[in-house]
């Protein structure tokens, strides 16, 4: 079965295209749908992620959550010790001593729930036709 997920930082730098073998036990054809819901969730929130610029903030406390979110996204690059990651932190502690840090955040489990139905359902479906499509591809012998 080829699965592509088309995001490099999934790929851990390897081709985009990689095989992922699914055989008919139960336990791997599981694993095998938990894999693509995550990365169905991964896309989701990279998504989100690539929106962020484009939106105003319109607080401290909007400009604080940008800034914490590039801070917390700074272990999917080389060498966070480099130019400009540690300014952005003190920039981001400066804020934060200035204006309060930003009120905890618990997200209603009901939504996550939710969305990792959707995940997983998305994933059943493409592990699914994948799995057929392979079977119906595969050598006669």
């Amino acid at each position: 079965m080829m699965a592509n997920t088309g995001i490099p930082v999934l790929t851990s730098g390897e081709s985009a295209s990689w095989r992922m073998s699914v055989t008919a036990s139960e336990a791997s054809a599981e694993y095998a749908v938990a894999r693509e819901a995550e990365v169905f969730a991964m896309t989701e929130a990279l998504k989100f992620q690539d929106a962020i610029p484009s939106v105003a903030s319109l607080s401290l406390a909007g400009i604080i959550a940008k800034l914490d979110m590039i801070v917390g996204a700074d272990r999917d690059i080389g060498d966070p010790t480099d130019f400009p990651w540690p300014h952005i932190a003190s920039v981001l502690r400066d804020l934060k001593a200035l204006a309060g840090d930003l009120p905890a955040y618990r997200p209603d489990r009901t939504a996550t729930r939710a969305d990792v139905e959707r995940y997983w359902n998305k994933a059943i479906k493409l592990v699914t036709a994948l799995s057929e499509d392979s079977q119906r591809n595969a050598p006669v012998l």
